[in-house]
């Protein structure tokens, strides 16, 4: 007969997750505490109380602990933005609530936001919000898009509705841009761009409804997925069912 346990032993997966998270929230803390720059991956190790060789073991860098964050950020903003998503039914409301909502959940990080901007810049730095790094929360940040656009009570094309919530995000990316330069008391001005750009969505995807405009919608879309690194596989190309439909 095998010997009887006297207790459960701890499940070495549990484990590691704990240790994974210990590191992430001590560097999120570090980050903020001491700036981006000038927190090592050793200061991490040291403050999780883990040996640097077990720190880079679950993060081979620095920037990969800010995928941490953004996985974070997107977890945070799509519980932030069920209320919104849950009550509005207009377009314009349910746009201006989500990206008010990202705002509101950055605004603690804005000068951590400063400092790793420049490396974030970087196309081939895993920073990047179009990096292969990023794809688990850029994905993340697009669904809510898509929930916003399908909950609406605005009629979309059906041959829109993939592209729509790309374009949508792709706009949350701009304001996201300006609101790391933005200075103006409370982000004040950004919170401007975000009501007022969501009232110029809701009226572009209105437009939209109408024939002759739906080419130029799916020629934007087309131009940032064959230019902008990493979103050139999220969809198929747009032409590719038309070539296939007139080969047949």
């Amino acid at each position: 007969m095998p010997a009887k346990n006297d207790g459960p032993e701890a499940d070495p997966k549990t484990k590691s997750e704990q240790t994974r998270a210990l590191i992430l929230e001590t560097a999120m803390r570090l980050f903020q505490e001491r700036g981006y720059d000038k927190t090592t991956m050793r200061a991490i190790a040291k403050e999780a109380g883990v040996s640097v060789g077990n720190a880079y073991y679950y993060f081979e860098g620095k920037e990969h602990l800010i995928q941490g964050f953004y996985d974070r950020i997107a977890a945070e903003h799509r519980v932030a933005v069920r209320e919104i998503l849950d009550r509005e039914t207009d377009l314009e409301a349910r746009l201006a609530g989500v990206l008010t909502a990202w705002l509101d959940i950055a605004r603690p990080y804005h000068e951590f936001a400063v400092q790793f901007f420049k490396n974030a810049a970087d196309p081939d730095s895993p920073l990047s919000p179009f990096s292969p790094e990023s794809e688990h929360a850029r994905e993340q940040a697009i669904s809510v898009h898509r929930e916003l656009l399908a909950g609406s009570k605005s009629k979309v094309a059906a041959e829109l509705r993939d592209v729509l919530p790309e374009l949508m995000w792709l706009s949350q990316m701009g304001l996201v841009l300006y609101w790391v330069f933005d200075r103006t008391e409370g982000y004040e001005r950004s919170y401007r761009l975000a009501r007022r750009g969501a009232r110029l969505t809701a009226r572009g995807v209105a437009l939209a409804r109408f024939r002759v405009l739906r080419p130029l919608v799916l020629e934007v879309h087309e131009l940032f997925t064959d230019f902008l690194p990493g979103m050139t596989k999220a969809l198929p190309d747009p032409n590719s069912k038309a070539r296939r439909d007139g080969a047949g």
